[in-house]
C-alpha cells in the first residue's frame, strides 16, 4: 500500500442527483429522436410524396451531422461553458423540431433533419462531460454514468412505441414535438441545478480543423452506410476513402497546435484508449446484430413496426437493468473481470441467434436478444465511466465526444461489414421457386425487402413460396452474423482481459478511491 495516497473527494449531495434528472431528458430525447421516425415513414410519404432519394437523406442527414459534430461540440463546451452550450443546442433543438414538425415539402423537412442533428450534437457531450463535473466521487459518477446510459438505451427502445402510440392519434408531424416540452423544462431547470464549467486554459477554436473534422467523419459514415446499403459503390467507396486521407490530414494537424480541436495525448492513457476500443469492437458486433434482429422481426415474422418495438423492449430492459448493476459489480470485482464477462454473455447471446430457425424462433431470438443486451448495457455504463473519468475534468467535453463518436462509428461499421456479410449469405443461399415469373425470382435473390416487393405482383400460393425462400434465405445470414458477432464478442473479451489488467488501477476508481500512481505490479 506504500504507493498508493488516497485523496478525499466531495460527495454528491440532492442537487447534483437532481441535476442528473435534469441531464437525463436531452439523452432520453436523442435517442427517442434516432428511432421514432422508422413508424413515420410511410404517413410522411404520403404527405410530402419524396423520392427515394429524399427519403433516405431524411432518415440519415440528422445521424450523419450528431457524428459529424460531436468532436466540434464537445471542444466548443470546454471553452465557452458546458452548460451555456446545453442550453443553446436545446433551444436550437426545441425550434428545429417545430421547424421539422411543419415542414411543407420534402426538401425542407431535409433542412430541418441537418440542422436538429446539428443542434442535438451540442446535448451529448454537453451532458456527459457535466456529469465528470457533478460527480467527483468515482463510485457515485459510477451510478450516475449508469444512469445516463439507460436513459439513451430506453429512448432508444420507446421510440416506436411512443412513434406508433402518437400516429394512431395525430399526424406525421407530431413526432417532432416529442422534444418541445423536454427542452422547455431542460431550460427551465438547468441554470438552478447545473454547475457552469468551462477549461480555463483552452485556446480559440482552430476553424480549419472543425472543417477538417466534419470534411473526415461524414463521408466515412456516409461510404459505410451506402456500402451496407447498396453494396459496392464507387462512389461510396470513393467518400470512404476521402474521408480516411482527410482524417490522417486532421490528425497531422492536431498534432502542430498548441490548443488542438482534438488533443491527442488523450490517447496515451491507457484505460481511456481501451475503454474506446472496447465501445467501438463492442457496438460494431452489437450494430450488425441489432440490423439483423429488426429486420427478422418485421419481414420473416411479418410483425409491424410498432409490433417489432414491443418485443424489442424485453432487450432494452435487460441493457437499462444490467447498466444500473454494473458499477455495483465493478466496486466489488476488478474492471477488467466485469467487462470481460459481460462480453462472455453477450457471446453466449449471439451464439443463440445461430440456432434461429424461420418457424418457431420468437423465444430463441428474444432470449438471445435479452442476452446480448445484458453484455451491451455494463459495457455502455462502464466503458463510458472510465473514458470520463481517465482524463482531466478540463478535458471532459472532448473525452465524452470521443465515446459518443467511438460508439457511432462501431455501430457504423457494424452496419456496414455484417450487414455485408448477411446480405452476401441471403443471395448465395435463397432458392426461388422454379415456377414463379423471372424478374420475381431475380427481385428475390438481391434482398429480402425486394422478394417482399416483388409478391405484390403474384398470386398468393407463389408469392407465399417466394416468401418462405428469402425467410429462409435471411435466416441464413442471421444465423452467419450470430457466428460473426460471437467471434467480435470473444475478441473484444480478449482485450478487455488482457488491456484492461494492464491499466488496472483505473478500476480502484469504481470502488470510491482515486490513486495518485498505478499500484505496483
Amino acid at each position: 500500500m506504500s504507493s498508493r495516497t488516497i485523496e478525499t473527494v466531495p460527495k454528491a449531495g440532492i442537487r447534483q442527483w437532481l441535476g442528473l434528472a435534469a441531464l437525463a431528458l436531452p439523452t432520453l430525447l436523442i435517442a427517442l429522436d434516432q428511432s421514432v421516425l422508422f413508424l413515420a415513414l410511410p404517413h410522411l410519404a404520403e404527405g410530402l410524396n419524396p423520392t427515394g432519394t429524399q427519403m433516405l437523406w431524411i432518415m440519415d442527414v440528422y445521424g450523419f451531422l450528431i457524428a459529424g459534430f460531436l468532436i466540434t461540440m464537445g471542444t466548443l463546451g470546454d471553452r465557452i461553458g458546458r452548460r451555456k452550450l446545453l442550453m443553446i443546442g436545446a433551444a436550437a433543438v426545441g425550434a428545429t423540431s417545430l421547424l421539422a414538425a411543419y415542414s411543407g415539402s420534402a426538401e425542407q423537412l431535409i433542412v430541418a433533419r441537418g440542422l436538429l442533428g446539428i443542434a442535438a450534437a451540442t446535448l451529448m457531450p454537453s451532458s456527459l462531460a457535466l456529469i465528470g463535473n457533478m460527480f467527483s466521487d468515482p463510485h457515485q459518477r459510477g451510478r450516475a454514468i449508469a444512469v445516463w446510459a439507460g436513459c439513451f438505451m430506453g429512448g432508444t427502445a420507446l421510440g416506436p412505441v411512443v412513434g406508433g402510440a402518437l400516429l394512431e392519434q395525430f399526424w406525421w408531424g407530431s413526432v417532432f414535438l416529442i422534444g418541445l416540452p423536454v427542452m422547455a423544462v431542460l431550460l427551465v431547470v438547468a441554470p438552478m441545478l447545473l454547475p457552469e464549467y468551462k477549461n480555463p486554459d483552452a485556446g480559440r477554436i482552430d476553424l480549419l480543423s472543425v472543417v477538417l473534422s466534419l470534411a473526415a467523419i461524414l463521408p466515412i459514415i456516409y461510404g459505410l452506410k451506402e456500402l451496407a446499403r447498396h453494396g459496392f459503390d464507387p462512389l461510396a467507396a470513393g467518400a470512404l476513402a476521402a474521408g480516411l486521407a482527410i482524417g490522417v490530414a486532421f490528425l497531422s494537424r492536431q498534432r502542430k497546435l498548441a490548443a488542438p480541436l482534438l488533443d491527442l495525448k488523450l490517447f496515451k492513457v491507457g484505460a481511456f484508449s481501451a475503454a474506446l476500443m472496447i465501445l467501438l469492437v463492442a457496438m460494431l458486433g452489437t450494430g450488425g446484430g441489432y440490423l439483423y434482429i429488426t429486420g427478422f422481426l418485421q419481414m420473416v415474422e411479418g410483425l409491424s413496426p410498432l409490433e417489432a418495438g414491443l418485443w424489442i423492449v424485453p432487450s432494452a430492459a435487460a441493457s437499462i437493468l444490467a447498466a444500473q448493476v454494473a458499477p455495483v459489480l465493478a466496486k466489488r470485482y476488478s474492471l477488467s473481470s466485469v467487462i470481460g464477462g459481460s462480453l462472455i454473455i453477450g457471446t453466449a447471446g449471439y451464439v443463440l441467434l445461430s440456432f434461429v430457425d424461420p418457424t418457431g424462433a420468437m423465444p430463441t431470438l428474444i432470449a438471445g436478444s435479452v442476452i446480448i443486451f445484458i453484455g451491451v448495457g455494463t459495457i455502455g455504463a462502464l466503458g463510458t465511466n472510465l473514458v470520463v473519468g481517465s482524463v482531466p475534468a478540463r478535458q471532459g467535453g472532448s473525452a465524452a465526444a470521443l465515446s459518443s463518436i467511438s460508439g457511432d462509428l462501431g455501430t457504423a461499421l457494424g452496419v456496414a461489414l455484417l450487414g455485408s456479410l448477411g446480405g452476401l449469405v441471403y443471395r448465395n443461399t435463397i432458392h426461388p421457386p422454379a415456377d414463379i415469373p423471372t424478374t420475381a425470382a431475380q427481385a428475390g435473390e438481391k434482398s429480402m425487402e425486394d422478394a417482399i416487393a416483388a409478391t405484390n405482383a403474384l398470386p398468393d400460393p407463389a408469392g407465399q413460396a417466394l416468401l418462405t425462400a428469402a425467410g429462409d434465405a435471411y435466416t441464413n445470414g442471421l444465423n452467419t452474423i450470430g457466428i460473426a458477432c460471437a467471434i467480435i464478442a470473444a475478441a473484444s473479451a480478449a482485450i478487455a482481459f488482457g488491456v484492461l489488467r494492464r491499466a488496472e488501477f483505473a478500476g480502484a476508481e469504481f470502488a470510491g478511491r482515486r490513486l495518485t500512481k498505478p499500484p505496483a505490479r
